[in-house]
């Protein structure tokens, strides 16, 4: 069961939900608008591997916008602090950046119950496109879970800023500490 805009708004007065800042013109009937932070993380590799740390450069985005090149995945983050511990968060483009090609979270649109931070969002744009900072770019929508609820407490968790893929640590194969060290993203 999906929550309605007005059960969102309920669910932030009750605390069951955490939207900060919450600016009530965001809430739609079953969602909440996010918006970009002006720092993105770029992959610096074109070739990346999933057993290591891959670095990453941080970008900020001018107010002119910057242009989003279809042969890069950029990490942005919501300017939103978002989580609940009672609700599962899914994030998606807004309909009007998907219908330009810009997807938003590729594959990976689910929030664990129970995470608590700014969403990262893995743009991915189909062809060239402008985007600004501070921009509505996706929205939050919030499950009602059933069964027992197990709280995540993971490798992206807590997270103050977008982060990069922590995939590798999921291998434990020697040499991976050499590979953390020039890497700029946090954890």
């Amino acid at each position: 069961m999906i929550l309605t805009g007005h059960a969102i708004e309920q669910g932030v007065l009750e605390r069951k939900i955490r939207i900060a800042p919450f600016v009530p013109d965001q809430v739609n009937p079953n969602s909440y608008d996010l918006r970009l932070a002006p720092r993105l993380l770029v992959y610096r590799d074109r070739e990346l591997d999933v057993a290591r740390n891959n670095p990453v450069d941080e970008v900020i985005i001018p107010p002119d916008g910057i242009i989003l090149q279809p042969d890069r995945i950029y990490l942005g983050g919501s300017m939103e602090y978002i989580g609940s511990d009672h609700y599962v968060p899914i994030v998606r483009a807004k309909s009007s950046l998907a219908r330009l090609g810009l997807f938003i979270h590729v594959t990976a649109d689910l929030i664990d119950i129970g995470s608590h931070g700014p969403t990262t969002f893995q743009l991915h744009s189909v062809a060239p496109l402008r985007v600004y900072p501070q921009m509505r770019i996706a929205q939050v929508a919030y499950w009602v879970p059933r069964g027992k609820v197990r709280l995540y407490d993971g490798k992206y968790s807590p997270a103050e800023a977008p982060m990069a893929s922590q995939a590798y640590r999921d291998f434990a194969t020697k040499g991976n500490e050499e590979d953390t060290a020039d890497d700029t993203s946090e954890r």
